[in-house]
Order: C-alpha cells, then structure tokens, then sequence
C-alpha cells in the first residue's frame, strides 16, 4: 500500500492552522479609574496604536460584550483603526460578540461585515444558550459568505452549552472553544476561587477537553484576574529561568498565573485568555515548548528513525526506554511548537518529515489539528 504523504502536501496543510494561543482582551474604549470617565474616540485611537499594534500575544480579543460598556463608540473605533492595523501573521484579531439575535449581536455582525478582511475569529457570548447549535449554524452561514478563513469560538459559559459541546463542535468553521470559567460557574452556583479555580472546575474542563478531543478540537483555557506588580522579561524561556524569575523577582500573582498554565497545557488546551499584559509571557512560556525541550525531542525522533522504530519497536534514550507512544508525544511537541509560532523553518520540515513517515491513522491519533487529505 503506497504512504499517503508520498504526493506533495504543503507544509502549512500538513501541520494544520496555527492556535490561538495567548489571548488578550484589548478594551476598545477604556475606563480611566482616575479620571472617572471613559476615553473619547482621539484617546482611544492613540492607545490602539501604542498598544495593540505591538503586542506580543497570539490573540487580540476586541470585547464587544460583558467587558464592553460603550459599544457603539468602541464599534466606531475599530472601524476606524482595524483597517490600518498592520497585519502580522503571528497575531489573529478576535471579536467578541452580543448572544445569539440580540439588537447587540445584530449591530456586531454589521461590524463583522464591514471589517471581514480584517477579523480572523469570532467569538460568540454564551453560545448555545439561547438556541442550541442552531446559533453556530447560522453564524457560520453568514462567515463562510463574507471570509472563508473565518472561524468561530463559542464561549461555553452555560451547563446547557457544556451538555451540547459535541453539536457546538460539528461545524467546520469551529476549531476551538472556549471555557468561560467564570460564567460558567455562577450559572452552576460554584464558587470558585482566583487560586483554586482550575481544580475547583475540573471535573467540567475535563468534560470539554474529551469532548474536543473527540471531534478534534482544541480548548482555550479560563481567564485569571489575580494582577501582580512584576513583568517577566521576554527573553526568560527555558523553564529554569522562569522558575528562577518567579523565585527571585515574581509575586505570588505571577507565580499562581503561571502554575494554572502549566496545567492548562500539560491537559492539551490550543490558547489561554488574559486580561493583562503582565499574564501574557508567563502564560506564552508555560504554554510553549521551550527550545531545550524541542531539541530534545528531535534528537528522541532522529534516533527512532535511525532505528526504524518509528512504526514498532523501542529504543534506550538517555537512560529511558522509548517506544512508539513516546515518539507520538514527542512529535505532539513539535506540532505544539510550531501551532504557536515557536518552531523553525528547518524543524518545521522535520516535523513534515516525520509526519509523511507515518500512515494517516496515526497521524490522526496524534495529531487530530492538521488537514491531511
């Protein structure tokens, strides 16, 4: 039987759409606490260019929603700034929209409309809630004819949403939901706690991510509201040196941001929201593969290759017996990196490599992300 990789597949198809990774609510038009007052539209747009244009998350989420008290002002922002933004293929524009066919969702979508070149995702509030699946059918009819790049993340915020995941799922234009943590738990009557959250909501995470991982979809994690006072510089990447950061300069908001993180992504989940920029690299950290651990595991799946047991077989590595459930996560490893920016070109085409060694089933079982057709 011929290796179905043996035709050419671009290298982007292969290892599927990049993830969303860090995400960051940006306020359109923001509250001064020390004025008292909201920006006028000249000081909004000044901040936009200071601040979004330069941000060093995956995401940028423009919260049209709970998070967004002048909504016809900050809709007139973003018609006027998402246009010249300059476009960096390393940062998706998100919009977070009104629920389902609500005069709010009505107006959003006539955004969405006039700014479709220019808008990678949206986010629905509450989705499901309200309808059912019905609401992602309908969104995504309206998507697919103005962007075919478009894709939706609903928001599961509900126990109604979390029992009808699989049908939320169903569409292609969703490849990640997202798990409202916080309205989630006021609707189930939880109270969870800024340190305690993610094992207080564990059991319902847990719910979402094998639902996900059933229909190939990724999940983005909840969003924290401890603020802390320290920034961890950009250029701390390898675990050691952020743990030694943490100890030596971070506070303990830092350090709980962090921890949730880490397990956040050792569960799997595809991005994480934040609503600070001091949350963006202690998150993007625990979420990426460092560079230590990605040379690692290359030299993990140049030996398998080199044994031929890359399909069958085991091998010793530095001092631990590997076999081919290992090599699978190391390849995940890679295929993480690269979904977040944070793989070479040259280690790009080795992921490839590895992945066109391997027949299609597997490849599936270990990465359900990429379009292999």
């Amino acid at each position: 039987m011929s290796n179905p990789f043996d035709i050419h597949i671009p290298t982007a198809t292969v290892l599927g759409d990049y993830w969303p990774g860090i995400q960051i609510y940006y306020p359109p038009v923001k509250y001064a606490p020390a004025l008292g007052l909201y920006e006028d539209l000249e000081q909004a747009s000044l901040r936009f260019k200071k601040h979004a244009w330069g941000t060093n998350s995956h995401t940028l989420i423009f919260d049209l929603e709970d998070g967004c008290r002048q909504k016809e002002m900050s809709r007139e922002l973003l018609r006027m700034e998402l246009p010249h933004m300059p476009k960096r293929r390393e940062v998706q524009v998100a919009i977070r929209i009104n629920p389902f066919r609500t005069d709010e969702y009505e107006k959003d979508l006539q955004l969405i409309r006039d700014l479709s070149d220019h808008i990678d995702v949206v986010m629905l509030a509450k989705a499901g809630e309200a309808y059912g699946s019905p609401e992602i059918r309908d969104l995504s009819a309206v998507l697919v004819g103005l962007n075919h790049k478009m894709t939706i993340q609903p928001i599961i915020e509900h126990p109604k949403s979390l029992k009808i995941a699989p049908d939320l799922m169903q569409y292609a234009t969703v490849k990640h939901v997202v798990f409202g943590i916080h309205d989630f738990s006021k609707a189930m009557g939880i109270q969870i706690t800024p340190r305690n959250w993610t094992n207080e909501l564990a059991y319902f995470m847990n719910q979402i991510l094998f639902e996900a991982r059933i229909a190939g979809k990724g999940v983005i994690g909840g969003v924290e509201t401890l603020i802390g006072n320290s920034m961890m510089p950009e250029n701390f990447v390898e675990p050691d040196d952020v743990r030694r950061w943490l100890d030596l300069h971070g506070d303990e908001e830092s350090r709980v941001v962090y921890k949730h993180a880490c397990e956040e992504s050792a569960m799997g989940m595809t991005g994480k929201q934040v609503i600070h920029p001091y949350h963006i690299h202690p998150c993007k950290v625990a979420y990426t593969p460092s560079p230590t651990d990605t040379r690692t595991k290359i030299a993990i799946l140049k030996a398998a290759i080199e044994a031929d047991a890359l399909l069958g077989g085991a091998i010793k590595f530095n001092g631990e017996m590997l076999d081919p459930p290992m090599f699978g996560k190391a390849l995940q490893t890679l295929l993480r990196a690269h979904a977040l920016h944070a793989l070479s070109v040259d280690d790009s085409a080795f992921a490839v490599e590895v992945l066109r060694k391997l027949p299609a089933q597997v490849v599936r079982e270990n990465w359900p992300y990429g379009v292999i057709l």
